[in-house]
């Protein structure tokens, strides 16, 4: 169980940070140790210990209007072996007008791209952490990404595995692929979608999924051409895809959809494109979806606030955090080691969510299980051999 907060009646594993919280993601652990955790006196200190030292980013705000609530993002601790988050963040960039609605994390020490309403901006971790004086260090040119600049709002940012190529995804259904840092274009295509809503690389960084309106588009990426086109089925709305591998070491495609009876996830063959498998979520609307990094969790978050994680292999839930919020669930990422996830609301909390460890205590109550059976057994046994004897049946 999570201790409680210094300062509030709420369990320290969830803290409200103030503003709405769009997106959410794991700094990576080079970057925190160079460039935010920085303490001489513990430098000597072994991996087990370094490990839980963890941080997140997150992003959200007010948006342009006169809410007063600030457009901000948060550099925050996490304590694994404590299941805890830091009740006031580590560092806090405060971004004027421009909403960060959407991000990506560059996964070595490249900083954060946000995607702001008519442009992307690039922000270095020294950035958050340090701040201006006059707290405008988001607003230097040099940051600002000219090829995304003035070409609307970005609703999906990823980069591929190694974060040498960055994909872009707009709200009038344009996607743009890039090499990384260099910009030199790889794809630009203004009819890709509808509306691009969610983007994600394989593995091995040789696709590009694209999802919007009713399909999901597949990518070559040096090709730079579609090599596919995933279609919806009957009722289902698109929500979300992500690449991940399956406990064979086979790449999946999943993708999460919503019907009127609910949410579900939809499991494609990354050799044939063709669909594996459906697996419906029943009652549950999925407003955010995430792969853990070891291949063997979904997570769910819900309309209602709800926060499920599920086995990979047979979709069976194995973990419910029933109204994790106070509404629905914009964002859901795994820490890198698996061990944990953090969702974060509209309603300006970010919640960390231990995994359980659903096998050991299968394994456990079977064992137990299996000693009372053999205790009950032996018992049985004397106290019959007792009433048999009693009544001269044996001698």
């Amino acid at each position: 169980m999570a201790n409680q907060s210094t300062e509030t009646n709420q369990p320290s594993n969830m803290q409200t940070y103030g503003v709405p919280i769009y997106a959410a993601d794991w700094i990576p652990e080079v970057a925190v140790r160079s460039r935010i955790i920085m303490d001489p006196e513990n430098s000597e200190e072994d991996e087990s210990s370094s490990s839980s030292r963890s941080c997140i980013v997150l992003s959200g705000g007010g948006g342009e209007g006169r809410s007063g609530i600030p457009n901000v993002i948060l550099i925050c601790r996490v304590d694994l072996d404590i299941n805890s988050l830091s009740e006031q963040p580590l560092g806090r960039l405060v971004l004027g007008t421009d909403l960060p609605y959407r991000m990506a994390v560059h996964p070595r020490e490249g900083g954060l791209i946000c995607a702001l309403q008519n442009s992307c901006r690039l922000f270095g971790w020294d950035n958050i952490m340090s701040p201006r004086e006059d707290n405008q260090a988001g607003e230097e040119s040099e940051e600002v990404i000219q090829e995304l600049k003035d070409v609307g709002q970005q609703l999906a940012l990823a980069f591929n595995p190694e974060g040498s190529v960055l994909a872009a995804g707009a709200e009038d259904g344009t996607l743009r692929v890039f090499e990384w840092p260099s910009m030199n274009s790889l794809l630009n295509e203004s009819q890709a979608h509808s509306s691009v809503k969610s983007l994600t690389f394989s593995e091995n960084g040789k696709f590009l999924v694209s999802l919007g309106g009713p399909l999901c588009r597949v990518w070559e990426v040096n090709a730079s051409t579609a090599v596919a086109s995933l279609s919806k089925e009957k009722e289902e709305m698109f929500a979300s895809c992500r690449f991940s591998v399956d406990s064979a070491g086979n790449e999946v495609l999943y993708v999460a959809a919503n019907t009127e009876r609910g949410g579900s996830i939809i499991t494609w063959d990354t050799k044939s494109w063709k669909r594996k498998e459906s697996k419906p979520i029943k009652k549950n609307s999925i407003s955010a979806f995430n792969v853990s990094p070891d291949g063997k969790l979904l997570a769910i978050g819900t309309l209602e606030g709800d926060v499920l994680i599920l086995d990979s292999t047979r979709k069976q839930t194995n973990q419910i955090v029933k109204k994790a919020h106070l509404g629905l669930v914009t964002a859901l990422t795994f820490s890198p080691d698996s061990r944990c996830l953090v969702s974060v609301s509209f309603d300006s909390r970010a919640r960390l969510t231990v995994i359980e460890k659903k096998n050991e205590k299968r394994a456990y109550y079977a064992g137990t299980r299996w000693w009372i059976l053999a205790i009950l057994f032996v018992i049985l046994y004397v106290v019959a051999y007792y009433f048999l004897k009693a009544k001269g049946i044996i001698p």
